[in-house]
C-alpha cells in the first residue's frame, strides 16, 4: 500500500468508527432479554465489527479485496447508524447517520476520494 498523507476526511473517518463501535456495545447492551445475552450482544456486536473491519475494511486490511471493505464499510457503518436510533436521542441519532453516509460518500467521491 502507498504512503499516503492524511486529509481531515480520514480523522473523520476514524472518529466516525470508534463512534459506532461504541453505539454497537451500548445497542448491544439495551437489548430486551437475559442479562447474559444482553452482556454478549455488547460485547460481541463491537467485536465482530473490529474483527471484519481489521480483515477487509482497515487501511492495512488482512484482504485487501475493494469489494469487500465497501461491503464491511456499510455493513458496520449502516449498522451503527441503525442502532444509534435505538441508543440516542432522536437529534444526536440523525446527525451520527448523516455524518456516517457523508463521510463514507467523500471515501470514494470528490476532492477526499481515495
Amino acid at each position: 500500500m502507498e504512503n499516503r498523507a492524511v486529509n481531515a476526511n480520514d480523522l473523520l473517518a476514524f472518529l466516525v468508527e470508534l463512534a459506532a463501535l461504541a453505539v454497537l456495545c451500548a445497542f448491544g447492551f439495551q437489548v430486551g432479554g437475559p442479562t447474559a445475552a444482553r452482556v454478549a450482544l455488547g460485547v460481541g456486536l463491537p467485536l465482530v465489527a473490529a474483527v471484519a473491519w481489521g480483515l477487509f475494511a482497515a487501511p492495512r486490511a488482512r484482504y485487501d479485496v475493494p469489494a469487500l471493505r465497501l461491503v464491511t464499510k456499510v455493513v458496520v457503518l449502516g449498522g451503527a447508524a441503525a442502532a444509534s436510533f435505538g441508543v440516542l436521542p432522536l437529534g444526536a441519532a440523525v446527525a451520527f447517520a448523516v455524518v456516517v453516509v457523508v463521510n463514507l460518500t467523500l471515501m470514494y467521491v470528490g476532492p477526499f476520494a481515495r
